[in-house]
């Protein structure tokens, strides 16, 4: 039988879960832009004009939302096992971003190429950090 006492402290560090929830808005917006904001889309320099077109956006706010809808449930469910894997998730979707983004930047983009890699570069080592922190957590129970 589990103890009580011990069930009530807190598994996941509240920086971990604060990270997960800034992480969780961004998906939320980005599959706001993807469905219901062409105009954004084609200021980017992707206008959504074409049936092929909408159906490749279409399918990547799909996802999107899948990405969010995990990571909502973690933050429900606090387990640390299901939280490892939506960290690593967004380890490996920021790193490609990392990657991305400052090779094909977007005509809006809000920072340069190589403020937008180190970004990502810093966004990454927290994700990671999280990532090991969460796993010593899971070997402890």
């Amino acid at each position: 039988m589990k103890n009580l006492s011990k069930s009530s402290d807190p598994k996941i560090p509240i920086w971990v879960n604060v990270m997960q929830v800034i992480l969780t808005l961004i998906m939320l917006g980005q599959v706001y832009m993807y469905f219901f904001n062409p105009q954004l889309m084609a200021e980017s320099g992707t206008p959504v004009d074409s049936v092929p077109m909408k159906n490749l956006v279409y399918e990547m706010g799909a996802r999107t939302l899948v990405m969010a809808i995990a990571s909502i449930f973690v933050l429900i469910t606090q387990d640390p096992k299901q939280f490892l894997v939506v960290l690593v998730m967004n380890v490996f979707r920021e790193g490609f971003e990392m990657i991305i983004d400052p090779l094909y930047p977007l005509p809006n983009a809000p920072a340069s190429p190589a403020v937008d890699f180190w970004i990502h570069v810093v966004i990454v080592a927290i994700e990671i950090w999280a990532l090991i922190v969460v796993f010593k957590i899971m070997r402890k129970e």
